[in-house]
């Protein structure tokens, strides 16, 4: 057995050993989704070199990869721990990786090793395939390492290096990747500081380490920064950021000390520490004494962290705009409820929208918002529509139940059983005349289709009634109303000012006679905007001479856009231009 042969099957041996683990074996189910490419290069060296970056006296370990190996094609466990023996030996005994960063990048990049398998067809031995087609096909190790780093493919696939397909060829990346790794932060997190803080990895030697070095020494803890790096990886960039020193200050007057902020401190959220601080100061202007709002903070985290205390601002913008004073702001926020506070702006902002989609009159949810705040923000209600179905109730009634006691509230919400309410008389007699009116227009008593007409035909019997008259006092003739709203019952179901508002347009704007309406109904149903942009584009494709003369109205409106993109604006080079610049200005007017 020569060297060579002694080298390799003592490092295969001694990998084996250490990393046949549960996570190391799991299967997979789901298809691969990898990307980027596996370059062939045409002057592969079969050597590697060693250098100080490489060499440093402590690594942090490999991690468990957070890759979820569900997420690659389905491979066998001993498929898999074949082929993670064959690329490490290639990266350790060939590339001369230090065996650590062989070892993650073999572990923790399922996506690359998915792409390898593809490549070599003899899956009795799959270790022997793999070892010989990286033998003359040397790989790009970028892709296995920033996989390996905690980065999909398709994040990394434009961080790839255009000239480089060795790591040892880029030693200032790898210093600073050492540093990092000795630092203390997990290799699976590195990714993401590489991704949103790149030139972090682009510093002179001994830079990064002064940076972490400064935070240190301002007072703060490795343990805390590590956590804050992952979080917010710009804190690398420039000097030390004094927001974020600040912020932490500004947290110890209150209290609130750094193992506090490193297990509050979510790794995939982005924080941004110049809002935390303005947060904070606008509670001491409040009236919050240093004790009270370490206690507020401590009790409800999200107030700070939650998009960086952005959502507490919002409450209190929104608290202001309702007539509360600053005190009644500090006493509600001194007496917050034991509820995620998240959860609370997500509730209270949802019932807010809810009142004004019910139409309830402004100074009654302006009263509402006052006197139970704490219920709007406790209550996740059910949509809208979903609700006044299941009560069986339209909008005005719903208004009437919740000013008259807004507790009702607390029965609405999510997951709960809402019934029918009974009929009042009101509703009974809009019940009798929307039957009336169906009888009118030909429909039959206790029929199947009167019921389907019935729920078609949305608002009060007296209501629909009003909208068919306009319609016949527009200048159409009684017969041809009751034909059209059968074709498009949908048209009714507006009120009066929007259809004289449509019906304005037709006329005097695109100059069609009211009788256009007769063969096609649906116009009403579409919005002026939607006919607007359509007549426009229309206009200027006929005027290029690419699109036919006197099409029907129907034509131009009813389709999709994809099919009138495809149909008719398409038919000119400039088309696209010229609709995304009218569909802009129709919107913004």
């Amino acid at each position: 057995m020569n060297r060579f042969q002694k080298l390799r099957t003592k490092s295969v041996f001694k990998w084996v050993s250490l990393n046949f683990s549960e996570n190391l074996l799991k299967s997979s189910k789901a298809p691969f989704l990898g990307s980027g490419s596996l370059r062939i290069c045409q002057n592969p060296r079969f050597y590697g070199r060693k250098t100080s970056a490489e060499s440093e006296n402590f690594q942090s370990p490999v991690e468990t990869s957070t890759v979820d190996f569900e997420n690659v094609g389905h491979i066998s466990r001993t498929t898999r721990a074949q082929a993670q023996a064959a690329l490490l030996e290639y990266l350790h005994c060939t590339r001369s990786l230090q065996f650590m960063d062989a070892e993650n990048m073999s572990k923790n990049s399922p996506f690359f090793l998915e792409k390898i398998l593809g490549k070599v067809k003899n899956e009795a031995e799959i270790g022997k395939s793999i070892t010989r087609f990286l033998r003359y096909h040397p790989i790009n190790e970028f892709e296995p390492f920033f996989e390996s780093l905690g980065l999909t493919p398709s994040e990394f696939t434009n961080l790839l290096p255009r000239n480089l397909m060795f790591l040892c060829d880029d030693q200032v990346l790898l210093e600073n990747y050492y540093i990092l790794c000795n630092y203390g932060i997990a290799r699976n997190k590195i990714g993401k500081i590489y991704k949103e803080a790149p030139e972090v990895f682009r510093y002179d030697s001994g830079v990064l380490r002064l940076k972490l070095q400064a935070y240190l020494e301002l007072g703060l803890s490795q343990s805390t920064m590590i956590k804050a790096i992952a979080s917010s990886p710009y804190l690398l960039i420039g000097d030390a950021n004094m927001d974020f020193v600040k912020a932490m200050e500004k947290l110890k007057s209150v209290g609130i000390q750094s193992n506090w902020i490193e297990k509050h401190l979510l790794e995939g959220n982005y924080y941004d520490w110049s809002q935390m601080v303005g947060l904070i100061r606008l509670f001491s202007k409040m009236g919050f004494n240093g004790e009270q709002l370490g206690e507020l903070i401590r009790q409800h985290p999200g107030i700070l962290l939650e998009c960086s205390g952005n959502l507490a601002h919002s409450l209190v913008g929104l608290l202001l705009k309702f007539g509360f004073t600053m005190n009644e702001i500090y006493m509600f926020f001194l007496q917050f409820p034991p509820i995620e506070f998240g959860k609370f702006y997500r509730n209270f902002r949802h019932c807010y929208l809810f009142l004004i989609e019910i139409e309830l009159e402004v100074e009654e949810i302006g009263r509402i918002v006052r006197s139970h705040t704490v219920l709007l923000g406790s209550c996740a209600l059910k949509r809208v529509n979903s609700l006044l179905a299941n009560l069986n109730i339209g909008k005005k009634r719903l208004c009437g139940i919740i000013k008259d006691n807004p507790q009702e509230l607390k029965k609405w919400v999510l997951g709960s059983r809402v019934g029918p309410l009974p009929n009042l008389g009101e509703d009974l007699r809009s019940q009798l005349q929307k039957t009336k009116f169906l009888s009118d227009l030909g429909y039959v008593e206790n029929t199947k289709e009167i019921e389907k007409a019935r729920k078609l035909f949305r608002g009060k019997g007296m209501e629909l009634q009003e909208r068919f008259d306009f319609l016949v006092k527009a200048g159409l003739d009684r017969k041809d109303v009751s034909e059209m709203i059968k074709v498009a019952p949908q048209i009714l179901n507006q009120s009066t000012d929007v259809i004289e508002m449509k019906i304005d347009y037709l006329i005097h704007a695109l100059g069609y006679p009211i009788s256009s309406l007769v063969t096609f109904p649906s116009y009403l149903s579409y919005t002026t905007e939607r006919v607007e942009l359509r007549m426009s584009m229309y206009n200027w494709l006929k005027d290029q001479g690419v699109a036919e003369p006197n099409l029907a109205l129907s034509t131009i409106i009813a389709c999709a856009d994809n099919y009138f993109i495809d149909r008719y604006v398409n038919r000119h080079p400039k088309g696209a231009e010229i609709w995304e610049k009218l569909k802009q200005k129709v919107y913004s007017n």
